[in-house]
């Protein structure tokens, strides 16, 4: 019988096992309201992006598996391009915005299973956020899934794109509660082309403005 796409394989857990281990003691991690992601069932986490520390330190707080993007070029590796489809990731081109990405992120979500978009498209060179950039929002409007902002913190300090090793800095991830777009995917059915663009960046900087609102000290900790 096929895993649903919450479950965790065998690898994907010994994988997660081993961020955990390590988020808990070199980086001495928090985590804060992870029950704000559904337990089954499609989601979209849509995070700031300020390291390659986070989607796994995303989805090692996470008790659910969930799916992740790479570039598809990394599949025709010896060993990682085995690995990378049996730790639920999904190749897609190097900008992450092409047609066959796009239908491979939705099949994934149509199938109940949860995954990691980070509305910036790619790492920040200085630490602070960026501006999003439409491509999550046309991700948003063509599903139907909640997304939950997601914010990480303090992984540029441990491991920004200038370093080599990551470096032992305290690191947290915070949750926020899960946005409803129905009301502008319902607009998106209708509206004219010239609208729809608007709609899908609309969307992007909403979820943009969500994660930028997230504070650690807000909440109690729930573990490392």
């Amino acid at each position: 019988m096929t895993p649903k796409p919450f479950h965790m394989n065998l690898l994907y857990f010994l994988v997660w096992s081993i961020t955990r281990f390590v988020c808990a003691t070199y980086f001495r991690w928090r985590t804060y309201n992870s029950g704000r992601v559904p337990s089954n069932g499609p989601a979209i986490l849509a995070s700031n992006h300020a390291s390659y520390l986070d989607p796994p330190i995303v989805g090692a707080a996470l008790s659910r598996a969930i799916h992740y993007l790479a570039r598809e070029n990394l599949f025709s590796l010896p060993v990682l391009g085995w690995a990378l489809p049996r730790v639920n990731v999904v190749p897609v081109d190097r900008e992450g915005g092409g047609a066959k990405g796009l239908k491979a992120i939705l099949d994934r979500l149509h199938a109940g299973a949860a995954i990691i978009l980070f509305p910036e498209g790619t790492r920040t060179r200085d630490g602070f956020m960026q501006p999003a950039r439409a491509g999550i929002g046309l991700t948003v409007i063509k599903s139907s899934c909640p997304v939950v902002p997601v914010r990480v913190f303090g992984t540029f300090e441990a491991y920004g794109r200038q370093m080599r090793f990551p470096r032992p800095r305290r690191l947290a991830v915070k949750f926020g509660k899960p946005i409803d777009f129905s009301e502008l995917r319902a607009e998106a059915q209708v509206c004219s082309k010239q609208r729809l663009k608007a709609i899908y960046q609309q969307t992007a900087d909403e979820i943009m403005a969500a994660i930028a609102k997230l504070q650690p000290h807000e909440d109690k900790d729930e573990f490392p």
